[in-house]
């Protein structure tokens, strides 16, 4: 592969223009596709075949002629000292309604003094406004006049709030995370290379590459199923990954012009070398997010497949637009001469040449930081050991939100559990008595612990189906909800034996809990799966059994504790204020599945880029301590600045607004941090010591019948000085 590397590079140095234009042209014709079909995301997070997706179905068929029209609720709160029932109130309820019809687009209005949706107090009640098309449907025109009547009715004393199922707020695309991101990075990158102009470079590359990912990640919501969380996960790896990799082959180019080597001749090499390592690394990133589509769950099929999409662009971006603009400005990017030093600092110079005072430190005492690491990370992940899974709700939004003010306004009047019910669909085609039967299963029902209310049957056309709501006394996300769906279903099996009659549990709530069971099983299968990856990966990269092993081991350190940080902070709320998190609660079902499948590409990246060049200095110098000092002298800032703007990337999307970008950023900005400096900076260099010669021992057999894998492209570069030395001997 390097050959071909080296190939490429030299031909994007030559051609440069025809390949910086030809990048702008897809480009350019890519937001003019996006312009011409639109965008048409889908947010169904569901996942076909659970029990709450069957009762859902089998609902949908026995009740047709339900509501199908979105639906927006008007919640009223009585001003200071009154009731809806005081008749100023009343009227003013009224003639906000009376507004309300006058949008042709509404179906019908269900009025809380006929509708009974009055809470105990008589302080709260909603109105249930039906429109004629779908929630997802519904014009902002229709939504505007919602809101202007509401704030007439606010002004006339009245509190109103607006929920329901129409959405009056989306995931905003783009926006100021990828600005903030792109920022800090720029900062760390005019420190690394101190110039302006080569700190530019990756970040204009990996913008180019962001763009035509993106576009194509909208295009494709026309033709597929497309979440908008899908654009901002790939928007944030693409970013961080882009920007890395511009960077190995920047900084491998101006060691090589600084050594001497043309502008022309750097730039294949830095391709040949650097390149290969990107295309390793791109392609490690890749699979795993790809992998994210064995654990069978559509949503986050989408999500691997659009990240893996946009890691893809990037990365051809990174080994042909990076060369081209390298041959474009020429030796300006070459590192200014270091000043001249004294003599006596010239000795200590000379005699650290090949290591750093971190990696004298880490070797001298190798016990000692291989048990702090272990210290740390049993910390660090113990709360990983109370993990709760959930889909955030209207709850955990900013209370700034009409969404969140809906949510506790009901919550005030009506309990907790009237933002979660639960709907019980009754099967009674086998039931002798299907009425009598479903009157006695409701009442059972009632019984159940944690149920505020369980509402009459209500009977299909047939007579043989009947659907019943039940309102827990807790939120949607609470565990005592869960409890109370699996009370339901273990009730089902003896209603099922007396009354014949088959209870089903769905509705929202039911449906992502399901969600999070079905996630929590997935997860140890998709891990199992990431862990012998990456064990055979490892094994023909480097040639040895035991520094698999220790790779793979340490990537389960910084997934639990990753996870364990997520829990600390998302779930049991500690620093939610400092990280601007609006509320506490369970964790995203899909981060853990999510969190291993893009940790484990990113940490493969740090421990090839570092343990490599210690496998290439120990075949030259069969001295493992040697080895360590110069891969983490060498290597080492490399992998610290390519975390530290990985970093950057992912924390900068802390400021989103969405709850479920905030919580991914913040994740995986932990997860990076942990990766790069607590295992592969500190604990792998440690192992390394402590293990010595013993770590590169491969029998002779397994190695006869692995292929060779040349990751940093050295073949090529022995390959072009072996040629050069015999050039000399011959003159």
């Amino acid at each position: 592969m390097a050959k071909y590397l080296y190939k490429l590079g030299e031909w994007a140095s030559r051609k440069r223009r025809q390949v910086f234009f030809g990048w702008i042209a897809i480009l350019i014709v890519a937001a003019i596709g996006v312009g011409s079909v639109g965008i048409t995301f889908n947010d169904d997070m569901s996942i076909p075949g659970t029990k709450a997706e069957k009762a859902m179905d089998v609902m949908n068929k026995e009740f047709p002629h339900g509501e199908s029209g979105g639906q927006i609720k008007l919640i009223f709160k009585a001003p200071e000292g009154q009731t809806l029932e005081s008749s100023s109130t009343h009227q003013k309820i009224q003639d906000t309604l009376d507004l309300v019809l006058n949008d042709k687009a509404v179906e019908s209005i269900a009025n809380p003094y006929q509708a009974g949706t009055i809470s105990k107090n008589k302080e709260i009640g909603y109105a249930t406004i039906t429109y004629k098309v779908s929630a997802d449907k519904v014009t902002d025109a229709s939504k505007d006049k919602i809101k202007g009547i509401a704030k007439i009715a606010e002004k006339n004393g009245v509190q109103t709030e607006i929920g329901g199922t129409v959405a009056f707020s989306h995931v905003k695309i783009g926006g100021t995370s990828e600005l903030v991101g792109i920022v800090i990075a720029f900062g760390i990158l005019v420190f690394t290379f101190a110039s302006f102009l080569a700190a530019g470079l990756p970040i204009i590359t990996a913008i180019i590459g962001l763009g035509i990912g993106a576009m194509g990640i909208l295009i494709s919501s026309n033709f597929f199923s497309v979440q908008a969380t899908s654009l901002s996960l790939a928007s944030m790896i693409g970013l961080a990954v882009g920007i890395d990799y511009a960077l190995f082959i920047i900084s491998r180019h101006r060691q090589q012009l600084a050594q001497g080597l043309s502008v022309r001749e750097s730039i294949a090499r830095a391709t040949a070398t650097a390149g290969s390592a990107v295309v390793f690394a791109g392609l490690t990133v890749i699979v795993a997010l790809c992998g994210l589509s064995v654990v069978g769950i559509p949503f986050l099929t989408s999500m691997g497949l659009s990240a893996a999409f946009t890691v893809l662009i990037v990365m051809l971006v990174s080994i042909t637009l990076v060369p081209a603009l390298l041959g474009m400005f020429g030796h300006r990017l070459s590192p200014k001469p270091k000043k001249q030093v004294d003599s006596k600092k010239s000795l200590v110079v000379k005699k650290n040449k090949d290591s750093n005072k971190w990696g004298r430190f880490v070797t001298r005492y190798p016990v000692q930081i291989v048990l702090v690491c272990l210290i740390v990370t049993g910390i660090i992940s113990s709360p990983v050991l109370h993990m709760e899974l959930g889909l955030p709700d209207n709850g955990m939004k900013s209370k700034e939100t009409i969404e969140r003010r809906a949510y506790d306004s009901m919550a005030e009047g009506f309990g907790d559990g009237i933002n979660g019910p639960l709907v019980v669909v009754l099967d009674g085609s086998k039931s002798p008595n299907t009425q009598v039967s479903f009157t006695k299963v409701a009442k059972e029902l009632s019984d159940l612990p944690n149920v505020s209310s369980v509402s009459p049957p209500t009977s299909n056309q047939s007579g043989k189906f009947a659907m019943v709501t039940v309102l827990p006394k807790t939120g949607p996300n609470d565990s005592k909800t869960k409890d109370l769906v699996n009370d339901i279903r273990e009730k089902a099996i003896n209603v099922n034996e007396d009354e014949k009659v088959k209870l089903m549990v769905t509705g929202s709530t039911a449906v992502n809990i399901d969600i999070s069971d079905k996630l929590s099983e997935a997860l140890p299968q998709f891990a199992a799966l990431i862990v012998i990856f990456a064990l055979l990966l490892l094994l023909v990269v480097f040639r040895s059994i035991l520094v698999p092993i220790k790779a793979v081991l340490g990537f389960l350190m910084t997934l639990i504790a990753t996870l364990g940080f997520s829990v600390f902070v998302l779930q049991d709320g500690h620093f939610i204020n400092f990280f601007g998190i609006p509320e506490a609660g369970p964790l995203l079902n899909f981060m853990p599945v999510l969190t291993t499948g893009i940790l484990f590409g990113l940490a493969m990246d740090y421990e090839v880029f570092l343990v490599s060049r210690m496998r290439e200095d120990f075949t030259h110098l069969r001295d493992t301590n040697k080895s360590i000092l110069s891969s983490l002298k060498h290597s080492g800032p490399v992998v610290t600045t390519a975390g530290l703007i990985m970093i950057s990337v992912f924390a900068s999307f802390i400021f989103a607004e969405d709850s479920t970008i905030k919580a991914t950023g913040l994740s995986m900005a932990f997860g990076v941090l942990f990766d790069a400096f607590v295992v592969r900076m500190t604990l792998v260099p440690a192992v390394m010591t402590l293990l010595g010669k013993s770590a590169w021992y491969l029998p002779k057999w397994l190695d006869k019948s692995l292929p060779t894998i040349d990751v940093e492209g050295e073949s090529i570069t022995n390959h072009i000085e072996d040629n050069i030395d015999k050039k000399v001997r011959k003159y």
